[in-house]
């Protein structure tokens, strides 16, 4: 079968497809126009659509001509809170709301292959999930997708999804087995002492002096208790304390975030951290605060599904064009549906230069690249469910 050509009879309606997404952006579970562009766009296609998964998340099923297995493909629909300044004729309409991580073309290239698998995809067997997931920016729409049952009635078996990528070049798609994204925590630190006047410190207890010192001691559970082959990173973001100069301040507040791609380290963190912190306050006889908030697991892609995109890529763009991206630190709640079925998470190349990156109120990239991403949906989808 002639993917391109089917593709490039759609050409004009993924480009519209984006651009009415990118008009309306919604930060995380606020997606209510979104959601509902894409319900209404998905029935009109004649798709059976729940709606209201994890709050604003949305789900079609295809059911295709026999029994088989079910593949999930998957696209973010969140935006991000970001001024927009690209000047685009479609730019955002929310102010302080903006597609700047490439979602509205996420979900474009997926409404995109529903379009048209919906069309071809007579010869498949089995089923097609098409989900649209709030919240990935965060705080996550994936873990309670599936905890409502995403994953089930049909039982899926392959799950895939991509993310456009300034940091390969345009043209290009980016395939790597194993773990490709990082686990992302935050943690949120109160360390209660007692203030008073900035001459007389033995009559206090520095809250000040002491963060100081569990900032450094968190620092150094990496360089001292991490493996070293094991790439972790633990940083502190934010540290606020004291009003003025002479009042030693009774309470010190911090916030941070850890990253890892090992699945053990990223257990281990909670109780590591609260150990330390203990054992500083303790010492300096402080109290504390700790919240602990686990993220993300790392993203660790499956061997075979990941050597299935790459054969479909290498044999739509040439195998010259699939390249090995580095492992990320970013973190990514595409994870979660990846330990639930065997799955593969790429990344589309966008870089180009004088491109802004991910995040970037000027964010914009080249529109043909989503041909590609819609041809490759296409592609892998025949590879597994075609007879």
């Amino acid at each position: 079968m002639d993917f391109s050509d089917t593709v490039r009879e759609h050409e004009a309606l993924i480009y519209k497809l984006r651009r009415d997404l990118h008009r309306i952006p919604e930060p995380a579970y606020t997606e209510k126009k979104t959601s509902a562009y894409i319900a209404d766009y998905l029935r009109k296609e004649g798709f059976e659509v729940t709606e209201g998964i994890a709050k604003t998340g949305v789900v079609a099923l295809l059911p295709l001509s026999g029994p088989g297995k079910t593949l999930l493909i998957r696209s973010d629909i969140d935006a991000l809170p970001i001024k927009e300044e690209t000047g685009l004729p479609f730019a955002s309409q929310h102010p302080g709301a903006m597609h700047a991580c490439g979602h509205d073309a996420h979900m474009a290239m997926v409404l995109g292959a529903a379009t048209i698998l919906k069309k071809i995809g007579k010869e498949l067997k089995g089923n097609i999930k098409f989900v649209f997931q709030p919240a990935e920016e965060g705080p996550g729409g994936a873990k309670p997708m599936i905890e409502e049952g995403v994953m089930d009635d049909p039982h899926v078996d392959y799950a895939i999804g991509c993310h456009l990528w300034p940091a390969i070049p345009e043209g290009t798609v980016g395939v790597r087995a194993g773990r490709l994204m990082a686990a992302m925590d935050r943690f949120d630190i109160r360390i209660i002492g007692k203030g008073g006047h900035g001459a007389m410190p033995h009559l206090c207890v520095d809250a000040l002096e002491i963060g100081t010192q569990v900032v450094g001691a968190i620092q150094r559970i990496v360089s001292r208790q991490m493996n070293p082959q094991v790439p972790t990173v633990v940083t502190v973001g934010s540290f606020h304390a004291g009003t003025t100069f002479n009042i030693i301040p009774g309470t010190a507040e911090m916030s941070g975030t850890t990253r890892t791609f090992d699945k053990g380290v990223w257990k281990s963190w909670p109780e590591r951290m609260e150990r330390i912190i203990r054992g500083v306050c303790e010492a300096m006889g402080a109290g504390y605060e700790l919240k602990y908030s686990q993220g993300y697991p790392p993203l660790v892609n499956d061997d075979w599904m990941s050597d299935i995109v790459r054969q479909c890529a290498a044999e739509m763009i040439g195998e010259e064009k699939v390249v090995e991206p580095e492992p990320t630190m970013g973190g990514e709640d595409m994870a979660f549906f990846l330990e639930k079925a065997k799955g593969c998470f790429y990344f589309l190349g966008v870089g180009r230069e004088g491109g802004a990156p991910l995040h970037n109120s000027k964010f914009d990239f080249n529109e043909q690249v989503m041909l590609t991403g819609v041809e490759l949906y296409c592609r892998i989808a025949f590879r597994l469910l075609g007879s």
